[in-house]
């Protein structure tokens, strides 16, 4: 198994049940994110409701340009979770 930098990939997918699967959430997280980081650097008078998720790992800690680092730290460390279904993943 190849390490990345946020650990060994076999780490990551214990979390997934393959590959595929696992960029799929990595994705997914990472377009939530990125609408948090869009919102939280408009003007408190420019916004509107929009669906946010602010991270689950530590704030102080993460480079918020870079929400698919974000979104695997947080699979890493067990805080997405997904099942799978007939019509793909939820």
């Amino acid at each position: 198994m190849s390490k990345t930098v946020f650990g060994d990939l076999g780490a990551l997918l214990e979390h997934a049940d393959s590959k595929f699967s696992l960029v799929n959430i990595v994705t997914k997280r990472a377009r939530q994110l990125n609408n948090w980081i869009r919102v939280a650097e408009m003007p408190p008078t420019e916004r509107r409701e929009f669906f946010i998720s602010e991270p689950l790992v530590d704030l102080t800690t993460i480079n918020p340009n870079k929400p698919v680092s974000i979104a695997l730290d947080e699979i890493a460390e067990g805080k997405i979770a997904y099942h799978r279904t007939k019509e793909g993943i939820k």
